[in-house]
C-alpha cells in the first residue's frame, strides 16, 4: 500500500491536471471505439502497449481472458463478460471486439494441468474456485489444443467465424517458436471468438458486417504484439513492415 500511495502522489505531481482535461472532453459524450478483453496478470497493460487513452477503449480482465460461451447462460445466470459484451455492442454501439491472450499466461499453465483428469475431478474443482472457472469455460479450448498436439502441431484448427457461414482457419505457432502451454493460449484466445460470435444480441450485427471480432497475443519476454490475420492464417508479428498490409487487411476483410 505504501507503494500505491507514492504511486498516487507521483500521478498528483505529474499527470493529473492532463487526465482531468481528457476527463473533462469525454465527460458528456464518451465514444470507446473498442471492447478488449484480457488477462488479468499484472504484467498485461493494454493501455499502455496499445497507447490508447481515456475513453478509447472498455476493457475488461479476467484469469485467462476468456469470454464464457452463451450455452452456460440458459437462463438468468451470468457474469460479467456477456454483460459487458451488451453493454459496449449493443448500448454503446462498439464495432470492435478484441482479445488478447499473452506468453507464460498462468491460467493456461492451470489449463494444462488440467488434462489429469484426477486433477481435474468435481471434488479438486470445489477445493479451488480457478479450477472451477477453467474447467467449466476453458475445456473447449483444451480439447481444441489436444486436437492440434494429436496431429504433431503441423495442421490447422478450424473455429467458428462471426455467422456459421464463415470460418477461421488457424495454424498455431508454425514456426514453432513458443512453449506448449503458449500454443494453448493462441488456441485460447481464438476460442474466445468463437465464443463471442455465440451470443444472440449480437447476431444481427455480425450478420450485417457491422460488428468485428479481433485476436491479439502477447509477448511478455520480447514486448512483440500479434495480430491473427486470417488472410495468413495464423498469429503475425505487428512490426514497422507489415503494420500497412495488417490495416489494409482489416479494412478488406471487415467492409
Amino acid at each position: 500500500m505504501d507503494r500505491i500511495f507514492r504511486g498516487i502522489m507521483k500521478y498528483r505531481r505529474t499527470n493529473r491536471a492532463k487526465m482531468v482535461e481528457q476527463f473533462v472532453q469525454v465527460k458528456n459524450n464518451p465514444e470507446p471505439k473498442a471492447l478488449f478483453f484480457t488477462c488479468m496478470d499484472s504484467r498485461m497493460l493494454p493501455a499502455r502497449f496499445t497507447e490508447t487513452n481515456i475513453g478509447d477503449m472498455f476493457i475488461v480482465r479476467n484469469a485467462g481472458n476468456l469470454i464464457p460461451h452463451s450455452q452456460h447462460f440458459l437462463d438468468e445466470y451470468t457474469t460479467c463478460e456477456p454483460a459487458a459484451l451488451e453493454l459496449g455492442c449493443v448500448h454503446n454501439d462498439i464495432r470492435h471486439v478484441i482479445v488478447c491472450g499473452h506468453s507464460d499466461c498462468k491460467a493456461m499453465n492451470l489449463l494444462h494441468l488440467l488434462r489429469d483428469t484426477e486433477f481435474a475431478s468435481i471434488d479438486n474443482r470445489r477445493m479451488s474456485p480457478l479450477r472451477s472457472w477453467l474447467c467449466t469455460h476453458a475445456i473447449s479450448s483444451l480439447e481444441k489444443y489436444q486436437q492440434l498436439e494429436a496431429a504433431g502441431f503441423d495442421t490447422p484448427l478450424i473455429f467458428q467465424a462471426e455467422t456459421p457461414l464463415r470460418r477461421i482457419i488457424a495454424y498455431i505457432d508454425p514456426e514453432d517458436k513458443f512453449s506448449v502451454t503458449d500454443k494453448l493460449s493462441q488456441v485460447n484466445t481464438l476460442q474466445q471468438m468463437q465464443n463471442i460470435a455465440s451470443y444472440g444480441f449480437l447476431r444481427k450485427r455480425l450478420e450485417a458486417y457491422d460488428l468485428h471480432i479481433h485476436a491479439l497475443w502477447f509477448d511478455i519476454y520480447t514486448g512483440d504484439i500479434y495480430y491473427f490475420s486470417r488472410q495468413s492464417k495464423k498469429f503475425v508479428e505487428i512490426n514497422e513492415k507489415n503494420v500497412d498490409k495488417l490495416v489494409e487487411e482489416v479494412s478488406k476483410y471487415y467492409a
